[in-house]
């Protein structure tokens, strides 16, 4: 796996995980995404401009590169930890995880997650539920299966 770039916000080597769907531009948090937002939103508003003169700009050939596309937030280096669509949707046929999400305070800290600014250091703070683990570890089995030969014969 590459080593990720410097963040062109902030400078710091090795952490730019996240690119601009506009520009392009190399960023590696919320905060360098919101700064750097400040300055990248001239040419949005050139584009808004412009569509008010001569029309919308014909739609994308593909929804896939939409204004925030996968392409934009994954990078090469982030490739090997994409899970395939048809793994995902293994989640949703699971009995298991369907009886544990049945648990009110499992929704209620996954909801917790959704709407906060910090998701990072919240999901480190809730690994230390055991039901959140417990949670985690039944996703983790269900798209990513063990490999048979790291199981030791019994």
């Amino acid at each position: 796996m590459r080593e990720p770039a410097a963040c062109e916000e902030c400078g710091e080597r090795g952490r730019a995980r996240y690119r601009c769907p506009r520009c392009a531009t190399a960023y590696c948090s919320v905060r360098c995404c919101r700064t750097h937002r400040e300055r990248c939103a001239p040419a949005a508003s050139r584009e808004r401009d412009r569509e008010r003169e001569q029309g919308p700009a014909p739609a994308p050939h593909c929804p896939a590169h939409g204004p925030w596309a996968l392409q934009d937030i994954l990078g090469e280096e982030d490739e090997q930890d994409r899970v395939p669509l048809q793994r995902l949707k293994l989640l949703g046929e699971s009995e298991e995880l369907r009886d544990l999400l049945l648990n009110p305070h499992l929704r209620q800290l996954l909801l917790t997650i959704d709407q906060a600014e910090d998701k990072s250091s919240l999901m480190r703070r809730f690994m230390q539920e055991p039901l959140f683990v417990e949670f985690a570890d039944c996703c983790l089995r269900i798209v990513e299966p063990p490999e048979k030969e790291n199981i030791l014969p019994e």
